[in-house]
């Protein structure tokens, strides 16, 4: 029986976290990863939180030779497929790239599964899909397709696969998870986020103003139709999404070959770019200096999870509030003020 997971993209911000709980509940774990926008010091303090190690392959996705290795090397019984590229106004300029990379790369990995018969896949995907909601909270039967970026055209793109190879084979499970927007860190402090260069995202980006890496955050736009003008979003615990991974593949193991399923992973509640940066100040006590300037490409108004499908299908639900996420996050950033360097 095969017994180890494959976690592409595993010393990633997400990835890492996921790791830390596979090896935590006794799994053995290959992490592969090219290091692109993560580091392999992230998966030696996994090893050392967890005080067990993960094998670590570097290499792509996209590279049948590396994978072809690792399913004759070791017996893998599923696959935590996280290995993309995930900046929303980045894939705006750069198109080709992301689905280059998130969707023909995705397409190699499955064909390499399906060569060495490993059948079982946990996709993580985003609420990006959805594009802009008909309506809140979003429900896994909302519409998807009607994406407004390249990076949720690309997850989509990559369902779509996987419904269609699951509908051809009754021999796979797949299960796609929707995440809303991950923040925070591991409680020691050891793992967090790292982005390469100038963050794209809220969180780490407030977190280097705060460590005086940046002098200032940018809140992109302030004349949306919401409360207070600012952008609306389900914000989730790392380590609750990284929980959720285990009860998709616990999911897997009990129920495997059920074809596709698909699972939002967020806490059902909205936050404000301007309650996030109130909620941190709180929390902190660090001052964040901000200014309003234009409209990111691609972004929405306002998206939060209906959460309740997750816990009726995974026995899932959040657990950790906005408070633990922005006292986690600043735990990581005030002692790693450089990341994994």
């Amino acid at each position: 029986m095969r017994t180890t997971i494959l976690v592409t993209g595993g010393a990633g911000y997400i990835g890492a976290h996921i790791v830390l709980e596979l090896l935590k509940a006794g799994y053995s774990v290959v992490v592969l990863d090219n290091f692109s926008n993560s580091s392999k010091q992230s998966i030696l303090r996994v090893n050392r939180l967890a005080k067990k190690t993960a094998t670590i392959v570097e290499g792509s996705i996209s590279d049948r030779e590396c994978l072809y290795k690792i399913f004759g090397a070791y017996e893998v019984s599923a696959v935590l497929h996280l290995a993309g590229l995930k900046a929303v106004g980045e894939s705006s300029k750069e198109p080709l790239r992301y689905y280059q990379n998130n969707f023909s790369g995705t397409l190699v990995l499955c064909e390499a599964m399906d060569k060495f018969n490993i059948k079982n896949i946990v996709f993580s995907s985003s609420a990006t899909v959805y594009g802009e909601p008909d309506k809140i909270p979003i429900t896994e039967c909302s519409q998807t397709g009607n994406t407004t970026n390249p990076y949720g055209t690309s997850k989509y793109m990559v369902e779509r696969v996987l419904s269609d190879l699951c509908a051809a084979d009754s021999g796979w499970s797949s299960v796609v998870l929707r995440y809303f927007n991950p923040v925070g860190a591991h409680k020691s402090g050891l793992i967090g986020e790292d982005p390469k260069g100038t963050p794209c995202n809220l969180v780490p980006y407030l977190l280097q103003v705060a460590v005086g890496k940046q002098t200032e955050l940018k809140v992109y736009g302030n004349d949306y139709p919401t409360a207070d003008g600012t952008g609306v979003r389900d914000y989730i615990h790392v380590v609750d999404l990284a929980k959720g991974h285990l009860m998709a593949l616990k999911l897997i193991e009990d129920k495997a070959p059920f074809g596709i399923d698909v699972i939002n992973l967020g806490t059902g509640r909205g936050y404000s770019v301007l309650e996030i940066i109130d909620a941190f100040q709180k929390e902190t006590l660090q001052s964040i200096p901000f200014r309003y300037t234009d409209r990111r490409p691609g972004d929405i108004a306002a998206c939060f999870a209906d959460p309740e499908y997750a816990y009726k299908r995974l026995n899932w639900r959040a657990k950790l509030k906005l408070e633990d996420m922005v006292r986690d996050a600043w735990r990581w950033q005030s002692k790693n003020p450089n990341g994994y360097n």
